[in-house]
């Protein structure tokens, strides 16, 4: 180990690494156990003294510690194989060495699991590859079971370095792989790269190819640094590129060449005459790949927002989130923690994830982006299915029909009480969501609309419950309009015949049902203000249920034609008349008013039947001239 260092140390920016590297294993094994701890650590790194959320990250360790590593290729395994290596004694002779591999017994075996268990410099055990005269496209598969961000992959090799050799990442669990570094001689010939290509900005998160493995210092032990030479690494948090980069749950190392020329790799050339008379099974032997240990420095991943890395009760390794955040990568909000968009910690805000705002009155809400920018930036929070008779983004509202009630706080289960709108004086349910207030009738007053205003009196009529009381004023107007009556030569009213009949039925666009709300005097026209009840006919016009205009020209005014009461019921039958400019029917010389009555109710259905049916009379017999 002190020798090592030494050779670190010649050569500077290596030297910090192993350094760092040797302290790893040395202090990482309490570090890796700890982060399985289900108690919770005395103090709470992501929150600071006076309990302020601030970024947090779990320990670093040797991700890749006790973890499965799969090798395609491992001596032994269909029968015993023997292995020789050449190491140069101490006196400058070439030596060889041979072992037996035999994955049945537990002394000869040389699993890949080995790679990943407790090692020391001087009791190193190997896995090793089967003896191969051409071994390629050997690989190790190392499942780190979550996702790290990992700061480097170190290898020792029990034999002589590989020549080429390439590292590739999985960030979804072996789905896809992502290569991260390639290693060879010739990495043109071998990979189609050229050597050492200059890293910027622009290929930060692309994999190189380098011979400094065989050029370095570091002897059998190859290390990757992630982030070496990487631009944006001083400023890593707020470089989306490197976090991915540097994402991973599962490595891999694909052995491609053991040596550029086999021959003099091993002194099969003049050098060494000892062995210039192998057989092939004897040369056979010396060419395996072999590795002592695989470690992989990092953090567990969890965006800043969880120290520790724990077991949850489905035994899935996940983080411990903090900040009002979930997910095994702490990569979301909690449930009903949506006011504001999910974001990774960093050293000036933890980001943490802000409960919504449903004044207790709901249990789930959602995202809003576009709130979130019109509120500039501080919330976006939806509340859904808000309960207790409220309404509104924040559950805030009293929904239609309800009132808040002052007396108190919006978060009180009673906060919305009922309209107590009159159910003849009002025209609704609904009130002032604020004051209480009811949309009263004509004529009606009152929060609740349950009394007659000033200048109206009572009636029994549950459209119009209340009628203006007559003055002097309309008694005259009264007296001016009969004397103006007898002056004029009014015809017999034939809007208002005598009978109805089926003829007068099937002739008319439109049959309603209608009630006689109130009355207007504009420009000479009287203008009635009816409730359609009921549509028997629609005609082109569509007429529809609710309130509308009947028009009565001023002629027709003066003869009293027809003669309506607030109040009464008609049938009212009539002509599309598209001609006249004002909203809603205009009496004419086709329409007919009948008023309604027990009779007339069961004619028009009666008629409305054989009309819809086709059955319209086509002779004058049943017709009576009007």
């Amino acid at each position: 180990m002190n020798s090592l260092f030494r050779i670190c140390c010649s050569v500077f920016k290596y030297c910090a690494f192993f350094a760092f590297y040797y302290f790893t294993v040395t202090f990482c094994d309490a570090a890796y156990f700890s982060q399985f701890s289900m108690r919770a650590p005395d103090h709470d790194p992501c929150h600071d003294h006076t309990g302020r959320p601030v970024r947090c990250v779990p320990e670093f360790i040797n991700a890749a510690f006790g973890k499965p590593v799969i090798a395609s290729d491992t001596c032994g395994m269909n029968k015993p194989t023997k292995f020789c290596t050449v190491n140069e004694g101490p006196d400058g002779l070439i030596r060889e060495s041979c072992e037996m591999c035999d994955a049945k017994t537990q002394e000869l075996s040389h699993p890949a699991s080995l790679l990943t268990d407790l090692n020391s410099v001087g009791n190193m055990t190997c896995w090793v590859s089967t003896p191969s005269l051409s071994p390629a496209n050997v690989s190790l598969t190392l499942s780190l079971g979550k996702k790290f961000e990992l700061t480097y992959v170190s290898m020792h090799f029990c034999s002589r370095l590989p020549d080429s050799m390439a590292l590739y990442k999985s960030a979804d669990f072996g789905k896809t792989w992502t290569p991260f570094q390639f290693y060879s001689s010739e990495c043109r010939k071998v990979y189609g790269k050229e050597h050492d290509v200059k890293i910027t900005k622009q290929n930060e998160q692309e994999a190189v190819c380098t011979a400094s493995h065989i050029m370095g210092p570091g002897g059998n032990r190859v290390a990757f640094p992630f982030l070496e030479n990487r631009p944006s690494a001083v400023n890593f948090e707020n470089s989306p590129v490197l976090q991915d980069w540097v994402t991973a749950t599962d490595i891999k190392v694909v052995f491609s060449r053991l040596s550029p020329d086999q021959a003099e790799l091993y002194g099969l050339s003049n050098d060494i005459n000892s062995f210039s008379n192998d057989t092939d099974d004897e040369v056979k032997q010396r060419y395996f790949y072999s590795m002592g240990e695989l470690a992989v420095g990092g953090r567990c991943k969890c965006n800043g927002h969880a120290s520790r890395c724990i077991f949850d009760k489905m035994g899935r390794y996940t983080c411990d989130c903090k900040h009002n955040t979930a997910g095994t990568e702490c990569e979301m909000c909690k449930p009903f923690h949506y006011d504001r968009p999910w974001g990774r910690a960093t050293s000036t805000s933890a980001n943490s994830c802000v409960a919504c705002n449903c004044n207790q009155h709901a249990k789930r809400c959602r995202f809003d982006s576009e709130l979130y920018r019109l509120s500039g930036n501080r919330s976006g929070g939806v509340c859904l299915n808000c309960r207790h008779n409220t309404a509104g983004r924040n559950c805030h509202l009293c929904k239609p029909g309800f009132v808040r009630d002052l007396s108190l706080p919006l978060s009180h289960k009673k906060v919305c009480k009922a309209c107590a709108c009159h159910q003849v004086g009002s025209l609704g349910k609904s009130c002032n969501q604020s004051t209480g207030q009811c949309v009263c009738k004509p004529g009606v007053t009152g929060t609740t609309c349950n009394r007659c205003a000033k200048g109206y009196q009572q009636t029994r009529s549950m459209v119009t419950p209340c009628t203006k009381i007559p003055t002097a004023a309309d008694f005259i107007q009264q007296t001016k309009q009969s004397s103006s009556e007898e002056e004029d030569k009014c015809q017999k009213c034939r809007i208002v015949p005598k009978r109805i009949t089926q003829k007068k039925f099937c002739k008319r666009d439109h049959a309603l049902q209608i009630v006689i709300i109130g009355r207007d005097m504009v420009d000479g026209y009287a203008k009635y203000r009816i409730a359609v009840e009921t549509v028997f006919k629609r005609g082109k016009d569509h007429h529809q249920r609710g309130e509308t205009s009947l028009w009565i020209t001023p002629q027709n005014v003066i003869c009293k034609c027809p003669k309506l009461r607030i109040g009464r019921r008609y049938l009212l039958l009539g002509k599309n008349d598209a001609d006249h400019e004002r909203d809603g029917i205009m009496v004419n010389g086709q329409t007919v008013i009948a008023e309604w009555e027990g009779e007339i109710m069961e004619k028009v259905i009666r008629f409305s039947k054989k009309d819809k049916l086709g059955q319209c009379p086509s002779s004058e017999s049943e017709t009576h001239r009007y």
